[in-house]
């Protein structure tokens, strides 16, 4: 299933310069150009984890794995129609979501509330995190480091400090 990604997700991996989880856990992945815009902003602003994220990005690179994606008249009407409190990002992603049926990854709470009520398929950094616990690209021991290097950088506010109590019981 195609999906969209939101800056919160994109943040966390890359402030720990760990795209390629992402990359490789939930492909294909759309990058609304309100998002980039977003990047392009915490680029100027100094963060340095944003950097080489067009090396990432199609179609920037040749061999960009995030597939930018515009708005459609539909989306761009919806977009309008969603609470201000929303960020650009935030309301692109669900816009293209909800009219495309793709899935949607973001942390952000409301956007998250509002991704569950049109019942958008979700999931955010601890869904990819698992994700790569699952299919053996990480030990928990290594998730849960980067789940802690995310936490400690002041990017992420977690609801868990440790991916085991998440994964089901075997």
């Amino acid at each position: 299933m195609n999906k969209v990604i939101h800056l919160t997700v994109i943040s966390n991996f890359a402030t720990v310069g760990r795209l390629d989880l992402v990359r490789d856990t939930v492909s294909p992945l759309y990058l609304p150009t309100d998002v980039y815009d977003e990047i392009i902003v915490g680029q100027l602003a100094g963060y340095a984890f944003y950097d080489d994220i067009e090396r990432h990005i199609a179609p920037f690179a040749p061999d960009g794995w995030l597939h930018l994606v515009a708005m459609t008249e539909d989306e761009i009407q919806l977009f309008a129609e969603l609470p201000a409190h929303l960020h650009r990002g935030e309301r692109a992603c669900l816009s293209i979501a909800r009219q495309r049926r793709w899935g949607f990854l973001s942390d952000d709470r409301a956007a998250r509330q509002k991704a569950l009520a049109w019942d958008i398929p979700l999931s955010g950094t601890l869904g990819v995190l698992l994700l790569a616990i699952q299919d053996g690209r990480l030990t928990i021991g290594a998730g849960n480091t980067l789940l802690r290097e995310m936490i400690v950088s002041g990017n992420y506010r977690s609801p868990t400090h440790d991916l085991a109590l998440l994964l089901p019981s075997s």
